[in-house]
């Protein structure tokens, strides 16, 4: 405005307008105002005013450019729309879009109201290896790297539960850890191949108790971070507050695709039940795995509500005990919000001898599906058989429950996002 210009200054704890006069700066520091450009970082002193219009304004004696922008910043009215430049280059979407900066505000406070809800409990918080010697505690396929000073190769972890486990058997009764695991699976808007997962260990409870943890996390981040227990998903309203529904998993295939899975005790059986109603069947998956294309085909798109679905298979499931009606079935329940399986957990398995034997039955009943992926020089998507555990185990485990919840999708259902991705600071992306 001739001799006088007005900017807007803003850092992480938000805007106020400056003002400068070619009378208090000089001549030549007002000429220097116009190399000044969007995104610069300047420094300013001065004295504070409001302006007629009531807005409080420094009143710029001095200035000083502390940072240059060599690149255009986007177009801050209609903000940064490109989604594949907003995840590659997560730092303009911070700047352009002070919607997704919130979004992220909200992730650290729903992690701290977690972390405080456990220490409230009485769990101690623990860091276990991200390396790993075996890769265990998960059915999914690794990433892996050398050691090259051991000569030995290691496994960025896929799970926490065998660490924290050998842990309970130390003598700690309550355990959590909150970090990353890495599985080398497909990418979608559920799945990333790095992830944050939370995963406790309470000695003398069970699934019934981690049930009850588990509604009242979830509900308690909501209400403290969100103000309500009451949220929108997906165009539905989600109501978190306890107590969720239980629903036995055998129940609820039968409701859905009339399959009882008790009456097909093996894979072939079962698979020829499935053929029959229509479903393109992999000759290679066992009869866990096939049950699991059940419920994911037949039952999960329903899950909307919270609820737990509760009591699976023991081939599905080889670190749960058995259940103590059915021993063809093991306690176990997955929590499902807004179709999406938010949390897992098991009355862990406390037998060793047992505990061995189900990882080589699980061995020898995924044998096929391990001789092709070592045939294409991959590594299988199985459990291995982790001596080391096992010995662990033999000293002695008490009866204990555990959990796991995927942090990114919990984040995705109290922010109302779709995607993994929106989600993550930086996810993971194909190189250009």
């Amino acid at each position: 405005m001739g001799k006088a210009a007005f900017f807007d200054i803003r850092d992480g704890s938000g805007k106020i307008q400056a003002f400068f006069r070619r009378d208090s700066l000089g001549d030549e520091n007002y000429e220097l105002l116009r190399d000044i450009d969007l995104g610069d970082f300047i420094g300013v002193k001065g004295t504070l005013f409001k302006t007629r219009s009531g807005e409080i304004t420094v009143e710029v004696v001095d200035f000083t450019i502390l940072a240059k922008s060599l690149m255009p910043l986007p177009e801050k009215f209609h903000g940064l729309v490109d989604v594949e430049k907003r995840y590659r280059q997560r730092y303009l979407d911070l700047i352009a879009n002070e919607d997704i900066k919130d979004l992220f505000v909200k992730r650290s406070k729903i992690i701290s109201t977690i972390r405080n809800f456990m220490n409230g409990r009485g769990f101690i918080e623990v860091e276990t290896p991200v390396l790993q010697p075996m890769y265990g505690g998960a059915l999914a396929r690794p990433f892996i790297t050398h050691h090259h000073a051991l000569d030995q190769d290691l496994y960025p972890r896929i799970a926490l539960e065998l660490y924290l486990k050998r842990l309970i058997i130390g003598g700690f009764d309550k355990v959590f850890e909150i970090g990353r695991v890495f599985r080398n699976e497909g990418i979608s808007t559920k799945h990333n191949p790095e992830f944050t997962m939370l995963e406790s260990y309470e000695a003398y409870a069970d699934y019934h108790d981690v049930m009850q943890m588990t509604e009242e996390l979830v509900s308690i981040a909501a209400k403290e971070v969100l103000g309500t227990t009451e949220i929108p998903f997906a165009g539905e309203i989600i109501k978190l507050d306890p107590p969720w529904k239980r629903l036995p998993l055998k129940q609820a295939l039968i409701d859905k695709c009339g399959i009882d899975f008790m009456d097909f005790p093996d894979a072939d059986s079962l698979r020829a039940k499935m053929e029959q109603i229509g479903m393109q069947v992999d000759p290679l998956k066992d009869r866990g795995r096939l049950i699991d294309e059940l419920l994911s085909t037949y039952v999960e798109p329903d899950l909307k509500q919270p609820t737990f679905l509760i009591d699976y298979p023991i081939e599905m499931s080889p670190l749960a005990k058995r259940h103590r009606s059915d021993p063809v079935l093991v306690e176990r329940f997955e929590a499902f919000i807004g179709t999406m399986e938010i949390a897992n957990s098991f009355s862990e398995l406390n037998d060793p001898r047992e505990q061995r034997e189900r990882f080589t039955q699980q061995r020898q009943m995924h044998a096929a599906e391990v001789e092709r992926a070592i045939a294409a020089g991959e590594l299988p998507e199985t459990e291995m058989i982790d001596d080391d555990f096992i010995t662990a185990m033999e000293h002695g485990m008490p009866p204990t429950g555990g959990l796991g919840i995927g942090i990114d999708r919990l984040i995705m259902l109290l922010t109302d996002k779709q995607s993994i991705r929106e989600v993550i600071l930086f996810p993971q992306l194909k190189t250009k």
